[in-house]
């Protein structure tokens, strides 16, 4: 007897995986979300998340945060990204290499570096946001140039030379080739750097001195103590990233421009 092997018999394993590591947890959180403590279906842990302002106030210190890494990381990583893409130095690969090799070391020893360095200079302990913030862009501004470096590195060369035939300077250029044409590089950018940050409370743990307490950090603690109220608050977490990854087109499939804005 032959095996054959067809598209739906290759799916199986990521069926099963599907089923028992994202599905099952996925129900779990949603049993103990909506149940008591005698495991009776409840709404209360959903009213007091939205009654209680100091929770309210962890999810928009938690979004600011997020944003003002997002906006420093894109600011930072676009100039970057554009200069080594449109480069043509022979050895451009490893200054991006640079840029990626603090991934391959382990994120605590590279927040720990960051801690030390802000210590020496004095600032631990008084500018605990402003340290967040600093050690967010550190780790994340690599998830950031990575993708900008890849999209504007396959925009077609004759599109700048069709822009400077027409006569457009270079900011023209920008914003009617290389802006339009980066923009799927920018979202999947913004949001592999925002929605990380909203969830990391190692760096502002460390770098915070346990000051700032963000949404991944409030889940972390009720899961030590409350099963029911911290599923509640991953389950709000997970509708928040869902309405970025709405708003920010992660679930439109990318769409090709060729030089429609010229």
């Amino acid at each position: 007897m032959k095996l054959r092997f067809s598209r739906k018999t290759l799916c199986i394993p990521y069926a099963v995986f599907l089923l028992f590591f994202v599905i099952a947890p996925m129900l779990v959180i949603v049993f103990y979300a909506f149940t008591d403590k005698n495991n009776h279906v409840s709404f209360t842990n959903f009213l007091q998340f939205f009654s209680d302002p100091m929770k309210l106030s962890t999810i928009v210190y938690s979004v600011v945060i997020a944003l003002i890494t997002t906006v420093i990381c894109l600011l930072i990583a676009y100039p970057v990204a554009c200069i080594l893409a449109r480069s043509k130095m022979k050895r451009k690969h490893i200054i991006l290499l640079l840029f990626v090799t603090p991934m391959w070391i382990n994120f605590v020893l590279r927040v720990n570096a960051i801690r030390e360095l802000i210590n020496w200079i004095g600032l631990l302990g008084e500018t605990n946001y402003a340290n967040t913030v600093f050690g967010m862009v550190y780790d994340f501004l690599p998830f950031m140039i990575l993708p900008l470096y890849t999209t504007i590195s396959k925009i077609d060369n004759s599109l700048y030379e069709a822009s400077a035939d027409l006569g457009a300077n270079a900011a023209t250029t920008f914003f009617r080739v290389t802006l339009p044409l980066s923009f799927s590089g920018i979202i999947s950018g913004i949001t592999m750097v925002f929605l990380p940050s909203m969830t990391n409370y190692v760096v502002s743990d460390m770098l915070g001195n346990s000051k700032i307490t963000i949404i991944g950090k409030f889940i972390e603690t009720y899961f030590g103590t409350d099963w029911h109220m911290g599923s509640m608050i991953a389950l709000i977490l997970l509708l928040v990233v869902l309405v970025t990854s709405v708003l920010t087109g992660g679930f439109k499939s990318e769409e090709s421009v060729r030089g429609a804005n010229l």
